[in-house]
């Protein structure tokens, strides 16, 4: 017998009962954003793999061992995104969109692939909502992004459970500076280092800041310190930064050695985490990527932005239980009709009632089947309230109106008054 067909290790599909949820935290996302005047852009989930390697950096992480890489009929080397930022950059580059100093507020949402360990919120196929800004170099617009995401976090009942982490890492000069004393600091202990981290001295030693292995966050604390090679631009930034959360009331955390996985970060790096995940405790993370476009080959542009994580922030409304009661019902109202002149009636009765209440959740009955069969699926779908069209319902012009869920009887109510008593009931309920 041939192997049953599945996914892909690591590539989850998100099944009917799921997607509700993805729709209602997607939608609040996409409102929220529309609000503060971001606009929405969609790229390729290919690109070329240089650009990946140009922007991310050749010895990090991702590019080494993560990238879903492959060659094309062509023999182009090609690669599925693994974050957007990149593509983005990409794409406003080619258009032009960013040219002359136009200030550019976008944001996109899609899926992005590495081929990681798939634990419990880190997937290999995963989806992040992401928002860049170009052409602004001042604290304020950080400041926004913050800002934003925690009026996200109060929109969706969260704010208790997550809090933000800042640092800064300073211009790419100072940046330098610091690469080479922590290099110095770490080659002199080199055999008290993790074996990962002996990896990274080479090729990417900030990132050892973040290692996991106790032993080595033991070294780090007598480890020079960023803040300490940070030039005075950079400085002044970041308290600019911090005073504009400050005004908003929004707490946070000075965390040194927030370095972020990407080379191409610069300033303000932050995260927003939570302790109720487990080991994935990051739910949104982003920052400045000031030098970023002229290095993908466009003129000096400034940038900053962030991605956040749909698996992990879905599964923190489920765990939380943060759930709205109306996206776990999808269905309002059921329609039962029984004999072919009621389905007739029901058909054109059910359309008059999308056209007057276009928000109305109404399923109607397929298949025929017996009162007992129709009902038990009227239950099954969810819906507050079961409409009943028989002969008799039609040779008087009414609907049975039936509650299923809760305290009611059922009663007659006339096709002419229908909209109006749903529109009453379905709001009520």
């Amino acid at each position: 017998m041939s192997k049953s067909l599945q996914a892909i290790r690591g590539m989850n599909d998100i099944l009917p009962e799921q997607t509700p949820l993805w729709r209602y935290f997607e939608g609040t996302v996409a409102g929220l954003l529309d609000n503060y005047g971001y606009r929405q852009i969609r790229m390729p989930i290919v690109e070329f793999t240089e650009l990946f390697k140009r922007s991310i950096g050749e010895v990090t992480d991702i590019v080494e061992k993560e990238m879903y890489t492959f060659a094309d009929r062509n023999g182009d080397s090609l690669t599925l995104r693994p974050e957007g930022t990149a593509a983005c950059v990409r794409a406003v580059l080619e258009h032009g969109i960013t040219g002359g100093g136009q200030v550019q507020k976008l944001w996109y949402i899609g899926p992005m692939f590495r081929h990681e360990r798939p634990q419990k919120g880190r997937y290999r196929q995963f989806h992040q909502i992401g928002v860049e800004v170009f052409n602004l170099d001042g604290p304020d617009i950080d400041a926004e992004l913050i800002v934003l995401t925690w009026r996200l976090w109060g929109q969706l009942g969260i704010r208790d459970a997550v809090k933000l982490e800042l640092n800064s890492l300073g211009s790419s000069e100072a940046r330098g500076r610091y690469r080479d004393a922590l290099v110095e600091f770490l080659s002199a202990r080199l055999d008290l280092l993790d074996e990962d981290s002996q990896r990274r001295l080479k090729t990417n030693p900030l990132r050892i800041l973040d290692s996991k292995s106790p032993d080595t966050q033991a070294l780090l604390a007598d480890a020079p310190k960023m803040a300490d090679y940070l030039d005075e631009e950079s400085r002044v930034h970041f308290e600019g930064l911090k005073a504009r959360l400050d005004a908003a009331g929004i707490p946070y955390v000075i965390n040194p050695k927030l370095v972020r996985g990407l080379d191409y970060y610069s300033k303000t790096v932050f995260e927003w985490i939570t302790d109720k995940l487990g080991a994935q405790g990051t739910v949104c993370a982003g920052g400045r990527y000031d030098g970023l476009v002229e290095q993908m080959g466009g003129k000096p542009t400034t940038g900053v932005g962030f991605a956040m994580g749909i698996e992990r922030l879905i599964l923190l409304l489920e765990t939380l239980e943060q759930i709205p009661e109306s996206i776990a019902r999808q269905i309002d109202v059921y329609l039962c009709a029984f004999g072919e002149q009621a389905e007739l009636a029901g058909l054109a009765l059910t359309e008059r009632l999308r056209d007057q209440l276009p928000g109305l959740r109404l399923q109607v009955n397929a298949g025929a089947g017996s009162f007992k069969s129709q009902f038990k699926k009227a239950d099954k779908s969810g819906a507050l309230y079961a409409l009943i069209l028989g002969d008799d319902e039609l040779a008087q012009q009414v609907v049975g109106f039936k509650p299923l869920r809760g305290q009611g009887e059922q009663q007659n109510i006339a096709f002419d008054a229908l909209a109006e008593h749903l529109a009453a009931c379905v709001v009520q309920g």
